[in-house]
């Protein structure tokens, strides 16, 4: 009896190994299969604009247009706005390199806000203002998704006009 008993564990860990054996390379098969896409904005630039791995989309972070262009004949800066004009143009360009990829605004699943204090507000971070261009584009009742979100106050961005940058990740839905 305890022969047999030992032969049926025997068989039973040999089961269990090719089991495992078989998820692995399932798993394997699996991640070999995900396709990586780069979206190059030119070939100068340092970054691409997003990424896609499968049917997820990674976008860099977006930073705002100028409001009002630069003038180097006059001498005048270019001007980009408070946090709430910065967040919407932020969230327009997300909007029109979503589109380009064929998706929208209802396939984000998730967002990182990054915001700067802003001097014109005494370097307080201006949460309010992100929030009313944010909700111009989720939670709506023509677009009714609300991403995940997350949201960080940092010193500085890249650039020294920057008060908003977001990032996305969105997903095709099949």
């Amino acid at each position: 009896m305890k022969a047999a008993a030992k032969a049926g564990m025997k068989k039973m860990k040999w089961n269990l190994v090719a089991l495992a054996m078989l998820l692995g390379g399932a798993t394997i098969a699996s991640q070999a299969q995900v396709v990586v896409k780069h979206l190059q904005p030119n070939e100068k630039s340092p970054i691409a604009n997003g990424v896609w791995a499968g049917d997820t989309l990674y976008l860099s972070g977006q930073l705002a247009s100028p409001v009002t262009p630069a003038d180097p004949a006059k001498g005048t800066e270019a001007v980009y706005g408070d946090t709430r004009t910065q967040a919407l143009s932020a969230l327009q360009k997300i909007q029109a390199l979503l589109k380009e990829q064929g998706l929208d605004m209802k396939d984000v699943v998730k967002m990182s806000v990054f915001l700067a204090g802003d001097p014109a507000k005494g370097g307080k971070l201006d949460f309010p203002g992100l929030q009313a261009s944010y909700t111009q584009f989720f939670g709506t009742a023509d677009q009714p998704n609300k991403p995940a979100r997350s949201a960080f106050q940092v010193a500085a961005l890249a650039a020294p006009w920057a008060l908003v940058e977001i990032e996305v990740i969105a997903v095709r839905s099949k």
